[in-house]
């Protein structure tokens, strides 16, 4: 029976011509991401910003632990332009074969440059978190301090000529709440470990806000120019975090 589920299922993916991590986004959204989408009373701003085509960097603030932030702006990405946009992931997603199976049918990726290269020479959309870990495990007392940022979509950006949209998500620090982290587990498991309040999200209302596309053109020599990459790093940074202060002026409730 398994077997001839299985046949049925790849018979159908073939005559529909969508691949596996398409369809997560097709299937999935009208049961739980559509859930949770409701559950945090997500909504957006700068969907004008968001492309329907070409490749495209969507760099966000991380929080929440979870990962939620990932999910929701992928989907948010997928309704306003039917889009699947692919996720660099951490590396724990990819440890064992069970869990990096399901990683890979929600479009998420191991976080190296070469992967990121190729989504975007396919002119695909791409999704990353350039504070990494720092930003997704810290403790909620931070939240909405941007952590330092690591480098590489800038290099990714010059590389490709891809632009980069900035992304201020407002929400996930109070839906997952850290309250503080086990950072000696960095030298004996390679990843910083969270330690949790809660493991059911909270409802916080969320707002998801897409910023204006930064050009930075195609250009190699610059790409290997650390000081420039630093540079510009540090300006993008500059402006989701100014982006992030005046998202959390307007809003007037957190729950509620």
């Amino acid at each position: 029976m398994k077997a001839f589920f299985g046949k049925a299922v790849k018979k159908a993916l073939d005559a529909s011509g969508l691949s596996k991590e398409d369809l997560a986004y097709k299937v999935l959204p009208h049961f739980l991401l559509e859930i949770f989408t409701k559950y945090l009373r997500v909504n957006t701003g700068g969907e004008s910003f968001v492309p329907k085509k070409g490749a495209v960097i969507f760099v966000a603030n991380h929080s929440g632990f979870m990962g939620f932030d990932a999910l929701m702006i992928g989907h948010q990405i997928y309704l306003k332009s039917r889009r699947v946009p692919r996720i660099i992931a951490h590396k724990l997603w990819f440890l064992r074969p069970e869990i990096s199976v399901h990683a890979k049918k929600l479009g998420l990726i191991p976080a190296t440059i070469e992967n990121g290269l190729k989504i975007l020479k396919k002119g695909q959309g791409l999704i990353l978190f350039p504070e990494g870990e720092e930003g997704n495990f810290k403790p909620t007392k931070y939240r909405y301090r941007l952590q330092r940022f690591r480098r590489g979509f800038v290099r990714l950006a010059l590389q490709t000529g891809a632009p980069i949209i900035p992304v201020a998500v407002i929400g996930a620090e109070e839906t997952n709440i850290t309250l503080s982290q086990i950072r000696w587990a960095k030298q004996l498991l390679g990843i910083i470990i969270p330690v949790p309040l809660n493991v059911i999200p909270l409802p916080a209302r969320w707002h998801i806000q897409f910023m204006e596309p930064i050009y930075l053109g195609k250009d190699e020599a610059k790409a290997n120019d650390m000081e420039y990459v630093t540079k510009i790093s540090r300006q993008i940074r500059l402006k989701l975090q100014k982006e992030l202060h005046s998202q959390l002026k307007k809003r007037d409730r957190v729950f509620l």
